[in-house]
C-alpha cells in the first residue's frame, strides 16, 4: 500500500521493494542518465533521465495518479524529480531514498556499484 503523499516525498529501499513485487507494482523510473543506466540499473526500471525530464516525465504518465518509484544514484536527483513531478500535479510520486546505491547494499549486491 502507497503511503499518503501528503506525509512523505521518500520510501526506503526496503519499502520500494515490497511495492516493487506487489500484485499491482508502481513504475519505476530511472532518473540517472543513459552512461549511469547502461552501466547498472534496477531491473523493470525506464531510463528518463532529470536532464530531460520536463515534457519527458509526462509522456511516461498515463494517469496523473499513477504510482510512480524515482530513483538516481544516491536520492538527490529523484526527489528534485519528485517536487517537479507533485507541482505538475502527480500525486503519488516517491523518491527511493538512497538511491540505486542503497538498493545495491540493502537488496540486490549483484548490481554494480559506482
Amino acid at each position: 500500500m502507497l503511503p499518503d503523499p501528503a506525509f512523505t516525498n521518500e520510501l526506503n529501499v526496503a519499502q520500494c521493494r515490497e511495492l516493487l513485487t506487489s500484485d499491482t507494482p508502481p513504475l519505476l523510473i530511472d532518473c540517472r542518465e543513459l552512461n549511469e543506466y547502461a552501466f547498472c540499473r534496477i531491473e523493470g526500471s525506464h531510463l528518463v533521465p532529470l536532464s530531460n525530464f520536463t515534457g519527458t516525465a509526462e509522456a511516461e504518465f498515463a494517469n496523473k495518479d499513477t504510482p510512480a518509484i524515482i530513483y538516481c544514484h544516491h536520492g538527490v536527483r529523484s526527489l528534485n524529480a519528485v517536487f517537479y513531478l507533485r507541482e505538475q500535479g502527480y500525486t503519488h510520486t516517491y523518491s527511493m531514498r538512497g538511491g540505486i546505491e542503497h538498493w545495491s547494499l540493502e537488496i540486490d549486491p549483484s548490481i554494480p556499484r559506482y
